[in-house]
């Protein structure tokens, strides 16, 4: 019994030649190989390629509406499916570059290409990132070859067309399939694509068009940056290939640790630490900032880890007006060390509080006391 060809692209005996096509394409999209990595998809594949091989022929079409099948004899293609040079499948983009036609870019490459983007870090310190600073910078980046101008060629001579690819930059091949003749494209090897020879390249920059160099920038930082922020300096990088327009360079703020100040955001922070009895009694300390000194006045009473804000007197904002402000932590210190005085007057001074305060040497004091509560001892 023949085989209903009909049946495989799922089409009927009066369908047009447009209607076998595009069933033939939706089902080629279904169950190639390079699609769909099922087994059971291959040998589908294969009978819908044997479908529409005979079908879209109008003789082998005529035999099947006749009652005969045209591949019976081994006459065309058969069910093993589109075989290219050596039998290997036929690529699936292949099978659409031949419905719908390459859609590989034609023509040569550009010799002239633009340029990359450069980053420099550039380490600052902390008065330097809240105020501001103009920066020199040692730049060492491609620039434009002066021998050539960017050219590549040698003086007194210039690129050749190639004798390959005629200028186009591509060479085609073409495949034989069952639909037909596939031509596709490819970069041309003598040319590397780019559809001219330099047969005598500059002898600065070896054809390239630029060579390295060092320069000098100054760069002007704002107030208020931050560190890992990126200042762009646009057309300062990497001269591209061929002479081709610079990429940008990007400077990298690299905030120094201060010894003093640690930041947050527009917020400054410092430690300064307090003698127990400037702290109870109260006092006013000379605290150093960016801008000078400043007198901060610690209020009677003061605990150890408290903080006080001295406004405006942090880093300046980026965008807007204004300043972040300045946080002191206040360490309160307690003495470690005290002579026989001392310790009278403390001990006076706490009985006057009605603080009882355990001497370590002598026992049954009130240390002694909370051990024999924890030991069960009334």
């Amino acid at each position: 019994m023949a085989k209903d060809y009909y049946g495989v692209l799922g089409v009927p005996r009066t369908a047009s030649a447009e209607e076998i096509k595009r069933a033939y394409r939706k089902l080629a999209r279904q169950f190639h190989p390079d699609v769909n990595p099922d087994p059971a998809a291959q040998e589908r594949f294969k009978e819908i390629n044997a479908a529409y091989e005979v079908l879209s022929d109008d003789q082998k079409r005529q035999i099947v509406d006749l009652g005969g099948d045209p591949l019976e004899s081994g006459g065309g293609m058969g069910p093993g499916g589109p075989a290219g040079p050596g039998g290997a499948f036929v690529g699936f983009q292949d099978i659409m570059d031949a419905f719908f036609g390459s859609t590989t870019a034609r023509g040569p490459r550009p010799r002239t290409r633009p340029g990359s983007d450069a980053i420099l870090p550039l380490p600052l310190d902390l008065h330097e990132t809240a105020f501001g600073v103009e920066a020199p910078l040692t730049v060492d980046t491609a620039v434009t070859c002066q021998t050539c101008k960017g050219a590549g060629t040698a003086p007194g001579t210039h690129a050749n067309t190639c004798e390959v690819c005629g200028g186009r930059g591509e060479v085609q091949t073409v495949q034989r399939t069952f639909l037909g003749q596939v031509v596709s494209s490819r970069p041309c090897g003598a040319c590397g694509g780019y559809g001219t020879v330099i047969a005598a390249p500059c002898p600065t920059c070896a054809g390239d068009g630029r060579v390295r160099s060092r320069r000098t920038l100054t760069v002007k930082i704002p107030p208020g940056v931050e560190d890992q922020m990126r200042i762009r300096l646009a057309g300062q990088g990497e001269v591209g290939p061929g002479g081709g327009p610079p990429g940008d360079l990007y400077v990298e703020i690299h905030e120094r640790p201060h010894d003093i100040f640690s930041r947050k955001g527009d917020d400054l922070h410092c430690r300064v630490t307090v003698p127990m009895t400037a702290a109870a009694l109260g006092t006013r300390l000379t605290i150093k900032t960016l801008d000078g000194e400043e007198t901060l006045e610690v209020r009677a009473g003061t605990q150890p880890g408290s903080t006080q804000r001295i406004k405006s007197k942090g880093v300046p904002h980026l965008r807007g007006t204004g300043r972040g402000d300045l946080y002191v932590h206040l360490d309160v210190r307690t003495p470690v060390k005290l002579d026989a005085q001392q310790e009278q007057l403390l001990r006076e001074f706490a009985k006057s509080r009605g603080e009882e305060v355990a001497e370590l040497s002598k026992q049954g004091g009130f240390f002694s006391r909370m051990r024999d509560a924890f030991n069960g001892h009334a």
